[in-house]
């Protein structure tokens, strides 16, 4: 049975797994593990507990976790965003407090030591990071949301976890135009395009799996672009890779081309990634 498990979404090893896999995988010991929030604004989850591992994907501030392990600097945790599985670094968390109650609406915003653009900056942050705000103060005519630990990020750069963001998932894309390309990243300093994806649909209401393949196999429907033609929106889907359509001719997607999150004509797309990993395994319409 373990075999057919992925393990980027169980958390089983030989000496300890999940509970909720009792029965289903062998474990020495088999635990709830324990609730922990991201503390800091962006950490790198590994699939081994080795600082020369590649990154499998990224948590954000504020986003929780079930922490299953701590041992030499590492913590072995589940996402409780999208179910990774993975070790990121210890120091990386806190306990969990209060619920958030806003997430950042831009790709990349600063966090200050007070409600003031001329602090030293404390911390960037990534859009989708989750801050409880306390307060309002308004300096020299700029509005800061002021957290439950002092610091302050601008007001407009927030908007209440309660709240509906305005704009499709490829509006939300799109403001990552120029980002670099980061194998696993999920954040506005580095984005893969499966990060890219999750982020604009998160952004947009809707839930999303972390890597392409998860994505191809279970976001919306599939659809046939001989039959149907294509839209804003949908999902254009290569062995390994995913972007977004712009409209039915262009899309949007973090490229190894250029290493940046780039637009680009789909017909350029085809002709250029064909050589390399052929054509198109599937469309795939989200809405």
């Amino acid at each position: 049975m373990t075999e057919t498990l992925d393990r980027r979404l169980h958390a089983f090893r030989a000496d300890l797994a999940d509970i909720r896999l009792k029965g289903q995988v062998d474990a020495a010991v088999f635990i709830h593990g324990d609730p922990a929030s991201l503390v800091v604004p962006v950490a790198d989850l590994r699939p081994q507990p080795d600082w020369s591992a590649g990154i499998d994907t990224q948590l954000l501030l504020g986003e929780n976790v079930r922490v299953f392990d701590r041992r030499d600097g590492f913590a072995w945790v589940q996402s409780d965003i999208d179910g990774y599985v993975g070790y990121l670094e210890e120091a990386s968390l806190g306990p969990v407090t209060t619920g958030p109650t806003h997430r950042v609406i831009v790709p990349r915003t600063v966090l200050y030591p007070g409600a003031d653009l001329r602090f030293p900056r404390a911390e960037v942050l990534s859009m989708g990071s989750r801050v409880t705000v306390a307060g309002e103060v308004e300096t020299r005519g700029t509005c800061y949301a002021v957290l439950v630990d002092g610091r302050a990020v601008i007001a407009a750069h927030l908007m209440p976890l309660s709240a509906l963001a305005e704009g499709d998932a490829v509006t939300w894309a799109s403001l990552f135009l120029h980002t670099p390309y980061l194998w696993g990243g999920r954040s506005g300093f580095g984005m893969d395009c499966s990060g890219l994806v999750q982020m604009g649909l998160a952004m947009a209401g809707q839930d999303a799996p972390r890597d392409s393949d998860q994505q191809a196999a279970s976001l919306g429907r599939e659809l046939d672009p001989e039959s149907e033609p294509l839209r804003r929106g949908d999902l254009v889907f290569w062995k390994g890779h995913v972007a977004f359509l712009e409209d039915e001719a262009t899309i949007v997607h973090a490229s190894g081309g250029t290493m940046t999150v780039t637009c680009e004509p789909l017909a350029a797309a085809l002709a250029r990634i064909a050589p390399l990993h052929g054509a198109p395994i599937c469309y795939r319409r989200t809405l």
